[in-house]
């Protein structure tokens, strides 16, 4: 059987692939050339991050089909129902790259409240002849220990912010339509731990009280935050977005951004991908990131090993 992964796959996938008696292609093979790609070569399984599209012209003109992977957890980028109706197994990777995404939440968290990402700039250019003026410009970072981080979408990337907000010591609430209450979990590198009750708010609570928002949700047809939710924050609010383009209205934000209503914004994912606004990446108060938040080597390695150990499942297993 053979496996394409066209978006990539780390090596511990492949092996364990291999040696369940699959061949792996990591061809990259063009959007529009995909289809053809499959059916000339008698694809089995198809393996997927956020770049390929598998829309409904892939699953009805490749009959030798039988498994859509996506490494990662969102899978916006399939039409995951219709492969389904047509018989498909389509899988994921949920809990593989949830520590991923939120030590880059933090990352800029912390970016943000320091503002690293703009001395991170200025110090290239002025700091050798500016050092004290940009010494006092960036001398008013605040601290996240004892702040309040609301959290918007309480799945498993959500819970692993809490998380790691608790053991920063700071205050954590949330908001998700589908859960009202979580335990969290956290560990700590002696064997102890603490678990830590929360239960979620109205979305309306969470933005009045946050000192720092991060969301956590699918995409969306409409935006999550827009001009009215901005109005509802606190001042100098902080806002993060590690989750998917389009749940924040970029413009609205800008515009909170330039009045001074929040005081930073960290951005992995953008409206327009791959060709974010330049007044989002232009604008010196939004750290930036290229969509990365489950790029690390780790994360990688356990996305590869759970697809295959599902596609083994699956395809050998009951074979």
């Amino acid at each position: 059987m053979k496996v394409l992964a066209n978006d990539g796959l780390s090596q511990s996938g492949i092996k364990a692939l291999e040696q369940g008696g699959f061949e792996v292609i990591t061809t990259k093979v063009a959007q529009e050339q995909v289809a053809n790609y499959i059916n000339k070569h008698q694809i089995d399984v198809l393996l997927v991050r956020s770049a390929t599209k598998v829309r409904q012209d892939i699953i009805d003109n490749c009959p030798t089909l039988k498994v859509i992977g996506r490494g990662g957890v969102g899978m916006d980028n399939i039409d995951v129902a219709y492969a389904r109706e047509k018989g498909l197994h389509v899988i994921n990777t949920p809990a593989s790259s949830s520590e991923s995404v939120a030590e880059l939440v933090f990352a800029h968290l912390f970016s943000g409240a320091r503002f690293l990402h703009d001395s991170n700039r200025n110090m290239p250019l002025d700091g050798d002849t500016q050092f004290n003026n940009l010494k006092k410009a960036y001398s008013n970072g605040i601290e996240l220990r004892g702040k309040t981080i609301g959290i918007i979408g309480f799945g498993r990337i959500g819970r692993e912010v809490a998380r790691m907000a608790l053991g920063l010591g700071m205050k954590v609430i949330a908001t998700d339509k589908y859960v009202d209450e979580a335990t969290i979990k956290v560990d700590f590198y002696n064997g102890q731990f603490i678990n830590v009750a929360i239960e979620t708010e109205p979305i309306e609570d969470v933005l009045r009280h946050s000192d720092f928002i991060s969301l956590h949700v699918p995409a969306q047809d409409d935006y999550i935050i827009g001009k009215a939710e901005f109005d509802l924050m606190k001042q100098d609010v902080g806002i993060i977005n590690c989750a998917r383009g389009g749940v924040i209205d970029e413009v609205a934000l800008i515009d909170a951004l330039d009045e001074e209503k929040v005081l930073f914004a960290g951005l992995d994912v953008f409206e327009e991908e791959p060709t974010p606004a330049i007044q989002v990446l232009m604008n010196p108060k939004v750290s930036l990131t290229p969509h990365i938040g489950a790029a690390t080597l780790e994360a990688q390695e356990r996305i590869g090993t759970e697809l295959a150990e599902q596609i083994i499942s699956l395809l050998k297993t009951n074979a």
